[in-house]
């Protein structure tokens, strides 16, 4: 049995959006907390990785959202590791209202082991794994599948540019994982304005348009002052819901930094249950559909 930890957060008033729900990038906070935690109490805290001189660097994320989170909850978050292989290992969380115990999300990242020095992936430690396993070692780890394929953009995909900013850096020196999720739905905001549906409107029409699901994977780093565009296009639409690809490229060459997959709900405003998709707004969005 792997080695379980868990940790309840309180839920800040500025930790919500306009819809009282708890941002979604912040779901990934309370998560990547939680694992530094959960290594700590393995005995591998920040202080011996920089002995070690070594680090983890997620290289993918995948998160169901399951339940809204409102202000004065509390999330509990639970997390072990689910596999090790050999410079990559798999986290697993599930978080849950702590009043009531029901589950609002999942999640996991998938991190690759790194030598501080040259930036290369470097075998996890034997003795690391133990302590991560203490009951002993899991059967060995099936090998992780590639992103999964997304259509490609069409002439009307949607674009927006942001510079990587001072608060988006975190201790590692680079744009923090869950700051991407910001840049991602900051977006998706700018691409319903640009086809003549901002907020204001879907909230009017008693609808609003929110995340059931993210993945998102990591391919280099951004950094301080780093002009980054964020390209959008949706796709395979259904009667409630549809996805939309963004990829995340470094404007100097062009380099992928990252790439996601989002599956949208649309939901009434007064139920909280599914409604249609208006013919109308698919309409005005056709040149940006992607397939």
């Amino acid at each position: 049995m792997p080695l379980v930890h868990e940790r309840t957060f309180r839920i800040r008033h500025y930790e919500c959006d306009a819809y009282g729900h708890v941002n979604n990038a912040n779901y990934l906070r309370y998560v990547q907390e939680t694992a530094i935690d959960a290594s700590a109490a393995a005995g591998y805290d920040l202080a011996r990785y920089a002995a070690l001189g070594a680090h983890w660097r997620v290289r993918e994320t995948e998160i169901e959202y399951l339940s809204p989170l409102r202000y004065g909850d509390a999330v509990r978050v639970k997390t072990w590791v689910e596999d090790v292989r050999r410079v990559r290992s798999r986290r697993a969380y599930e978080l849950s209202n702590a009043a009531t115990g029901g589950l609002v999300a999942r999640a996991s990242t998938d991190w690759v082991y790194l030598e501080n020095a040259t930036g290369r992936p470097a075998t996890v430690p034997p003795e690391m794994i133990a302590a991560f396993f203490p009951d002993g070692r899991p059967p060995p780890a099936q090998r992780r599948g590639p992103f999964p394929p997304t259509p490609p953009p069409p002439p009307g995909a949607f674009a927006v540019r942001r510079q990587a900013r001072w608060q988006d850096i975190d201790a590692a020196g680079h744009v923090n994982n869950a700051q991407y999720l910001v840049y991602i739905s900051d977006c998706a905001f700018e691409v319903g304005r640009a086809h003549g549906w901002p907020v204001q409107r879907t909230m009017q029409a008693g609808f609003a348009i929110v995340v059931r699901h993210h993945r998102v994977e990591y391919r280099q780093p951004a950094v301080l002052d780093d002009e980054l565009e964020i390209a959008t296009w949706f796709y395979n639409p259904r009667h409630a819901s549809a996805m939309r690809a963004f990829t995340i490229t470094r404007a100097r060459d062009r380099a992928l930094l990252a790439q996601a997959q989002v599956r949208y709900a649309w939901i009434s405003l007064q139920t909280g249950q599914p409604v249609r998709i208006p013919p109308g707004l698919l309409a005005d969005f056709a040149p940006n559909r992607g397939g």
